[in-house]
């Protein structure tokens, strides 16, 4: 009975460091007799009991990799306080096993240093504005040194970036400065403007004016020439029917009686103004003697 149960304890000590079962995204590194054998994919693996050993196991998977914070000089001589963090992956199990001690502190090492370096070369302002340019220097630094690790840097992302106190306020007023420049650009740019406005609907006003004015002009010229023309028409008609008047029987003594009326009406009108000194002729034959002389030249115009 002692020797079923000695043998069963030797069997599952045989199962137990025989047999192995990798989990997914995982590899585990053998060593025979201390001189690595071969590295163990996940699933079900098979080993030589005393002989072969798992020495280091290690996860596939992307490790996300906090780097502490550290201070930074600048290009110009300014301090930075700058933390990150830092992705990469296992992609060589055996060389991460024999090619360093410690590949997390190494990387983490490597990163602070190149970030110092990196961000050395670099003005404060241009800090802030070339994050990806510092982040994939970084990434190919690291990357190169960490081959010999067995490890694959994906990509490094800056969390902060603190300059002092100091130079927060002296930014903070440049970028106050500047707004206030802005504003005032705007403000003199919309008062330009306006003032385009203002005199471009000046012009157009006192256009549209002097075509309007234009126009009430021309209107105007038309309807005084209409009215002379409509004047001097009726006035010919006039003349016309006068002079056909004359012509009829009794037309002369017609005329006669006319232009006596109307030299009476004007001595009348003489005599009516006090301020007028009104000289009688001696010889109201003298009177006739007018209308007679008129009436020749009506009766010369009719023969002509």
């Amino acid at each position: 009975m002692e020797i079923a149960v000695v043998l069963f304890v030797i069997a599952a000590i045989f199962i137990t460091r025989a047999v192995k079962v990798v989990p997914q995204q995982n590899a585990w590194v053998v060593e025979r007799l201390g001189k690595y054998h071969g590295s163990l994919s996940p699933g079900l693996n098979f080993l030589m009991p005393f002989i072969d050993k798992v020495a280091y196991k290690h996860s596939l998977k992307e490790i996300p990799l906090d780097v502490p914070s550290q201070v930074c000089i600048t290009r110009d001589n300014t301090q930075l306080q700058v933390d990150g963090i830092l992705y990469f992956q296992v992609t060589d199990p055996m060389r991460a096993s024999y090619g360093s001690s410690n590949y997390i502190m190494a990387v983490t090492q490597l990163a602070q240093t190149s970030l110092r370096s990196v961000i050395g070369k670099l003005e404060l302002d241009k800090t802030f504005e070339e994050r990806d340019i510092i982040n994939a220097q970084i990434v190919q630094a690291i990357d190169e040194a960490a081959l010999n690790w067995g490890v694959k840097v994906l990509r490094y992302e800056i969390k902060d970036l603190t300059p002092p106190k100091e130079i927060l306020h002296a930014m903070q007023a440049q970028i106050t400065a500047e707004r206030e420049k802005r504003a005032l650009i705007a403000a003199s740019e919309g008062r330009r403007q306006e003032q385009i406005n203002i005199a471009t609907g000046e012009r157009e006003a006192f256009i549209a004016r002097s075509e309007g004015e234009k126009q009430a002009a021309i209107n105007q010229a038309q309807g005084e020439a209409a009215a002379i023309t409509a004047v001097a028409d009726a006035t010919a008609q006039a003349i016309e029917r006068i002079a056909v008047a004359i012509q009829q029987p009794g037309g002369e003594q017609a005329v006669q009686l006319k232009v006596a009326e109307r030299a009476v009406d004007a001595y009348g009108k003489v005599a009516a103004d006090a301020t007028t000194t009104l000289i009688v002729p001696g010889n109201m034959t003298e009177v006739s003697a007018l209308i007679a002389s008129a009436m020749k030249m009506i009766g010369t115009s009719k023969a002509s």
